[in-house]
């Protein structure tokens, strides 16, 4: 019998580098924390911005796109500069809990104009987050296993992102967008605590 290409025990996460486990298990937790409000965003901007419409959702998240996509280059740059990984962990870190913290801020502004400020905020610390975690990531990642594990990676996130958006859409519906901001932002903290574990893993050098 031919020996299965991707044993079952990896989807499990059970024969992956505890660094490779930990940060995908954080990013699913995380991906499925802004996955219970990503798909109806733009209901909340019609309901809780004046003036709300497509347009302003429109320019909503071209305004987080284009900061993260023209920043995070020359921030990858940098971190890639400085040797050792502590600089990527604390970055991954303090990014992080910034990011978990920003949908709070959806929660007191009113105008299109603060919703895009809040977005360039929010593009601004992906910007910084997203290579730091791609990095470590890369270093860690079991060799001869690049494709499958990476795979998996997307695999659990998609998966649980699509979870997300069902349950985000009932929880919007019937307890309100302000109490699903609120547990979107405690589990987004949740997946971040689950960082650090991988600090006794994290090169010096």
């Amino acid at each position: 019998m031919l020996k299965r290409s991707t044993p079952l025990r990896d989807y499990f996460l059970l024969n992956i580098n505890p660094v490779v486990r930990f940060l995908i298990l954080s990013d699913v937790v995380l991906v499925g924390s802004l996955g219970l409000i990503g798909p109806i965003f733009a209901i909340f901007i019609v309901d809780f911005i004046d003036g709300g419409n497509a347009a302003v959702a429109g320019v909503a998240a071209a305004v987080y796109l284009v900061t993260k996509s023209i920043l995070q280059i020359p921030t990858a740059t940098i971190i890639d500069r400085i040797r050792g990984e502590r600089d990527d962990f604390w970055v991954l870190i303090v990014g992080s809990i910034l990011a978990a913290l920003v949908p709070l801020l959806y929660l007191v502004i009113h105008t299109p104009l603060q919703l895009y400020a809040v977005q360039f905020l929010y593009g601004l610390i992906m910007s910084i987050t997203f290579p730091s975690f791609m990095a470590i990531f890369t270093r860690h990642i079991d060799k001869h296993k690049e494709g499958t594990e990476w795979g998996i990676y997307f695999t659990l996130t998609d998966f649980m992102g699509a979870i997300a958006a069902s349950i985000g859409g009932v929880l919007a519906q019937t307890v309100g967008f302000r109490t699903l901001i609120v547990v979107l932002v405690f589990i987004s903290i949740l997946g971040t605590l689950m960082i650090f574990p991988i600090r006794p893993y994290i090169r010096k050098r």
